[in-house]
């Protein structure tokens, strides 16, 4: 693609910084204005070429032109002749021997103009020898000199130099092949090995752009191909296959081109703040969510047919290469397959006419731990089959027979899964899967498309019956060795969010789903039932640990209910654990993990007991009491003591506290020298899933905002929290606060705590100082806070209840609220649940009164205020 004459001339002519810039800044209007005209790869060649003018320019400007032993060299991807609008700039200057010092400076005053014109540049001045030497130790380097391309300069070192890079033994075929599979591997890794991230890095996720350059770099160092169209003549690619990498390669150029324009810099990563943008700009629409889940469901599929042709292609590739691969063992597994090394292939590719072979495949390999992938040849086969399939694999009963015993195989659901995922074939059998195949969950809970959440939970169910599972989750491992049907948790794990994107409820969609494959499957009417009811009651378990009290004898009572059986109860517990641990790598912790333990353990001692006998308050609150009792008698303290301290307490906070929770806080007060002073405890270690904060002190209207901002200001996140006031005036606060990665607060840190909480106690009197923070992650998914004001039983107190997303200190900003409206605080509980907080607070105003009408409004318009001010 030539460049406009304009761009031309008005390089041509320039002599300042400022004409240098508005020569930029006309060429990069006019990339964005074409972008929508014309192909994409003539617009970054455009771009390789502006900067090719440019570098040469300025190479006569600061008389580099005239050094004889100098050589200017694109490298990378500008060596390739492929720049993106905002895309790094590395080049190489190659000499003979060591500049002088006066060619050192002129190449200093090159970088330097460069810099002024805001451009990201790689540079670096080598020797051949030099540059030979970090090519046998570097992979990297040896990978941008094969794409180096001479822009101006000594052509004859050039030469010299390439024909090194191509002709020499370091970095040799084999071991450059072993790097760059290594180095993919590491790639994919540090992204958990998923393309469907909700934030996907276009170059560096499996199936991303790193992966067809990965197939380029093999094929230039060892076939010498300059072109991906040169794999056809050497065997390795067929026609459709070169089109289809090609039009991969587009798609990908296209989405990455239109995020630099959304982001206005290099990026490759397409964070949710760019994706209404870039969806726009590509022309999926300006509608929001819809053209960004159009964007990404496009984006999600190209990235799996690159991962899966990368895999085919670099498998063939090490036949051709490795020398070990010719030594592989061949074992006979049936009369149509067989294992050739650690991978399966197919003896004759039309044993796929019957389809029920094609699971046939899948049980070969949950029979067989040692293969881990399948053949080239075979990928390509079943690439062919599924393009030509009429109808869903579950039409043919042969096929649902063969689905059900690998569902029902004891290594079933692991690498067999996985890799049915991967190619395909789950898709190809359910056609409900097809539809959350990329499907995106816009609420900043889940890191991860439908699709790949689903794949992950299953994973997850299938670690409980692993050795690492019995350490991890001892009480979900020994459930599944007791269940009599496995395969129902399995499918509940399949069906639990397969309805999601269809709109309207998708556990009550999701369970006419599961029963409708239930009777098609064969399955009972109760079996089907339990999946339907799993499907439907998916979330239960995990609302009811997080957001109600747990210690409630009314809660356990209501859940036990619906749960209705122990062999419910089992099967819910285990796919709860499972769901939120496949959310999100970050979501899942101590804290939560203690919550759903003691809600399961909770519940089983009511199925035991009977619904018709639940345990009554008074009677829980006698049991806490006794355990936290004699626990603190074993220690030497004395029951008078004891008894002084919580007859100052209401029942409430017999109700609100474990056992241990109560003798850990009543032995800290009992050793209290003066108990008309505030006090503070912080638990070293974990309690309850994390780290505990208990403060004890005369009430005051401003100590809940005061604690809470310290809280923030040392970088701890508040999990849950507490408020009750004691029958003499006195209130109490129960933190539980964690790291911001989600582990408990180092014993370091929690004294640092402790003493930051004990200096707001002791100088009520010093201004609190909120912290300004704005959070852009949350401006984009318009999720609305809820703010309720409501009477409560007491006639002088009022109910604030309050829905939002979590921002960074979320608390804070309520506290300032009403701190500014002098609010009286009598009870509170606070609840994060993933990214959405939920947060109750019982008030009065500044006389003690329930909260007038006017005080009501006030107070939520200052809220609302609040919480827009930090998502705009």
């Amino acid at each position: 693609m030539a460049l406009p004459n304009k761009v031309k001339k008005l390089l041509s002519d320039a002599e300042q910084l400022s004409d240098y810039r508005d020569c930029s800044s006309y060429f990069y209007k006019w990339l964005h204005n074409e972008f929508s005209k014309q192909p994409v790869g003539n617009l970054i060649n455009a771009r390789a070429e502006f900067i090719d003018r440019l570098l040469i320019k300025l190479f006569h400007v600061y008389d580099l032109s005239h050094e004889p032993d100098l050589a200017l060299i694109a490298v990378g991807g500008y060596g390739r002749g492929e720049l993106h609008p905002y895309s790094d700039i590395d080049f190489l200057l190659l000499v003979t021997e060591q500049p002088s010092e006066a060619v050192c400076e002129k190449i200093g005053q090159f970088v330097t103009m460069l810099w002024d014109l805001n451009l990201e540049i790689g540079h670096s001045v080598r020797t051949i020898d030099q540059a030979i030497e970090q090519k046998r130790e570097d992979v990297t380097f040896a990978t941008s000199l094969l794409e180096s391309r001479l822009i101006f300069g000594n052509h004859i070192e050039f030469e010299k130099l390439k024909n090194f890079i191509l002709e020499t033994p370091v970095w040799g075929s084999n071991d450059f092949f072993e790097a760059k599979v290594q180095e993919q591997n590491l790639r994919h890794r540090k992204c958990h090995g998923t393309a469907y991230n909700l934030e996907p890095n276009i170059k560096e996720n499996p199936g991303g752009l790193r992966d067809l350059q990965t197939i380029i770099w093999v094929a230039k160092k060892h076939f010498r191909a300059e072109t991906l169209q040169e794999l056809i003549n050497h065997g390795y690619l067929t026609h459709e296959e070169f089109q289809e990498l090609s039009e991969c390669l587009e798609n990908l150029w296209n989405i990455r081109f239109a995020l630099h324009l959304a982001a206005g810099r290099s990026e490759n990563r397409l964070l949710f703040d760019h994706q209404p943008l870039a969806a726009e700009i590509l022309g999926f629409g300006s509608d929001g969510k819809a053209s960004v889940e159009r964007m990404m469901k496009r984006l999600f599929r190209i990235m799996s047919r690159v991962r899966e042709l990368n895999q085919m292609l670099l498998s063939y590739f090490e036949q051709s290469i490795s020398p070990l691969s010719s030594e592989a063992v061949v074992e006979v597994l049936d009369r149509n397959f067989e294992r050739v090394g650690h991978q399966i292939r197919v003896k004759d590719p039309s044993v796929f006419f019957r389809r029920d072979q094609l699971f046939v495949l899948f049980e070969h390999i949950a029979e067989n731990p040692e293969i881990t992938h399948i053949y080239p040849s075979t990928i390509r086969t079943i690439r062919q089959v599924r393009r030509r399939l009429l109808g869903d694999l579950q039409d043919y009963a042969a096929c649902r027979e063969a689905f059900l015993r690998l569902v029902k195989h004891p290594n079933g659901m692991g690498r067999a899964f996985t890799l049915m995922h991967k190619h395909g074939m789950l898709a190809a059998y359910l056609p409900q899967w097809r539809n959350i195949f990329g499907q995106m969950q816009f609420d900043l809970f889940h890191a991860y498309t439908v699709d790949e959440h689903t794949h992950k939970l299953i994973n997850n169910i299938y670690q409980y019956f692993d050795k690492t599972g019995v350490s991890e989750f001892p009480i979900c491992s020994e459930i599944v060795t007791r269940m009599d049907k496995p395969e129902l948790l399995y499918l509940a794990g399949i069906f639990h969010d397969i309805a999601k994107g269809r709109g309207g409820d998708h556990s009550e969609l999701g369970s006419v789903d599961a029963i409708a494959f239930a009777k098609l499957h064969g399955f009972s009417s109760s079996d089907g039932k339990l999946i339907a009811w799993l499907v439907g009651n998916h979330l239960l378990m995990s609302v009811t640990a997080q957001r109600k009290d747990i210690n409630d004898p009314t809660v356990i009572k209501d859940f036990a209910t619906r749960v209705k059986t122990e062999r419910q109860l089992d099967y819910l517990y285990c796919l709860t654990v499972a769901d939120i641990r496949a959310t999100n790598d970050n979501l899942w912790n101590d804290w939560k993990n203690t919550l759903l333990r003691e809600l399961y353990l909770h519940t089983q001692r009511a199925l035991r007991l009977g619904l018709e006998n639940p345990m009554d308050q008074r009677d829980q609150i006698r049991d806490k009491k006794h355990q936290a009792k004699q626990r603190l008698l074993n220690l030497g303290y004395l029951e008078e003591k004891i008894d002084l301290i919580w007859s100052r307490f209401k029942a409430n906070y017999f109700t609100a506290f474990s056992e241990q929770q109560i003798s850990w806080q009543t032995e800290h007060l009992v050793n209290s020298t003066d108990l008309s002073q505030p006090s503070v405890i912080v638990s070293n270690a974990p309690m309850h899933g994390g780290t505990q904060v208990f403060v004890y002190s005369p009430y005051s209207g401003a100590l809940f905002a005061r604690l809470v901002n310290i809280i923030g200001t040392k970088k701890a996140q508040i999990q849950h929290a507490q408020v009750l006031t004691t029958k003499d005036g006195y209130v109490l606060f129960s933190f539980v606060i964690l790291e911001v990665s989600g582990d408990p607060i180092a014993s370091s840190r929690a004294q640092s705590i402790k003493r930051g909480l004990e200096q707001a106690l002791n100088d009520p009197r010093k201004k609190i100082r909120f912290k300004k923070s704005r959070s852009q992650r949350f401006k984009d998914f318009n999720i609305k806070p809820k703010i309720v004001l409501r009477p409560h039983a007491r006639k002088d107190r009022s109910l604030i209840e309050i829905q939002a997303v979590d921002i960074p200190g979320l608390l804070t900003k309520i506290a300032e609220v009403f701190q500014a409206h002098l609010l009286h605080i009598h009870a509170a509980r606070i609840t994060t649940v993933g990214e959405r907080a939920e947060d109750f607070f019982v008030v009065s105003n500044n006389e003690y009164q329930a909260l007038t009408d006017e005080e009501q409004a006030k107070i939520h318009q200052a809220l609302r205020k609040k919480f827009n001010a930090e998502t705009e």
